[in-house]
């Protein structure tokens, strides 16, 4: 009799178990079922924002994950609403500190120094090192990969104040403008390609007068020409130095150092440290132009006189859409 009831009581132990494992795989089962597999989730991420938008029409501004062409997943912002949407966050330049020139936050220019042994800086206008995130591109610069495995036609810029959350970004924008005419197909798909293969950055490559890059015309979404024209420094406006309207790629100063891009402007003068951003490693007039935001402090941080630019645009970050 107790060999029996032992013997009862090992079989009940081992349904029990049994039922255990099956409820286990029940639940396991519902809850794969009720994750998010939608396009642009985690366990499926997109290519691009753009094939988000394609796939699901009524899908909002917002993070989302994508998925480059090594394999790596990341989640970045997309504008899903602006001229149709499908816009993807790929990088912001970022100036973490202006007092310090060429140093560990100017990863847009040079993290080296003011130094003729790196004249192209740290290169990373035209490399794959990715760094930052979505959540603080208003407050460190940021490159995902989408920045060059992304195949797209045109750009997007956004000018928002620092330390703004990613649900704030568009709305914090002051100035919006993008590019329609496709031009990125010319130079690859993207600016990884177009600074890479056709307009590479570094000092002594070109003179301000012949070797400048491509300047293309922009359509606001917010802001307009007079609001560019007002804030650039005073010297640049009264010297007729910047057209606004435009964003133009790898502008040279007098000097033969290299800026890499002008947000909102064609820079036809020869003082592009004063309005443009990113570059070389090397500044031949003075080192105190050499980082993220290159010279725009020259006559005071943010005092809006002579040279310098004012404070709002000295503490913004500029964001670069792909579509």
């Amino acid at each position: 009799r107790e060999n029996n009831d032992l013997n009862i009581t090992n079989t009940v132990n081992t349904l029990e178990s049994r039922l255990t494992q099956m409820e286990s795989i029940l639940v396991a089962s519902q809850n794969s079922a009720s994750a998010d597999h939608s396009v642009g989730s985690e366990l499926s991420p997109a290519s691009s924002c753009l094939h988000i938008k394609q796939t699901s029409p009524s899908s909002q501004d917002g993070a989302y994950f994508l998925i480059g062409k090594d394999g790596t997943i990341y989640q970045t912002y997309c504008d899903m609403t602006t001229a149709g949407g499908g816009w993807t966050l790929v990088s912001s330049v970022h100036e973490d500190d202006m007092y310090g020139k060429c140093t560990a936050g100017d990863r847009w220019s040079s993290t080296r120094g003011n130094n003729i042994n790196y004249p192209g800086g740290d290169g990373n206008w035209a490399n794959v090192h990715t760094f930052g995130s979505m959540g603080s591109a208003t407050t460190d610069d940021y490159k995902n990969p989408g920045y060059f495995s992304i195949d797209a036609t045109n750009v997007m810029l956004w000018h928002v104040p620092n330390n703004v959350p990613a649900e704030g970004y568009k709305t914090a924008a002051y100035l919006r403008y993008r590019t329609s005419n496709g031009f990125l197909e010319q130079y690859g798909g993207n600016l990884y390609s177009l600074f890479k293969d056709h307009f590479p950055i570094g000092y002594n490559l070109g003179t301000y007068t012949h070797d400048n890059g491509p300047a293309i015309p922009i359509v606001y979404e917010q802001g307009s020409d007079h609001l560019v024209q007002s804030l650039l420094p005073p010297n640049i406006v009264s010297r007729n130095e910047a057209i606004p309207g435009f964003v133009q790629f790898r502008v040279f100063n007098y000097e033969n150092s290299c800026t890499a891009v002008c947000p909102g402007v064609n820079f036809v003068g020869r003082n592009a440290e004063q309005v443009c951003i990113g570059g070389g490693g090397y500044w031949a007039e003075h080192p105190r132009q050499c980082g993220d935001y290159l010279g725009k402090d020259w006559d005071g941080y943010g005092t809006g006189v002579g040279w310098s630019s004012n404070q709002l645009v000295t503490e913004s970050v500029v964001m670069f859409f792909y579509r």
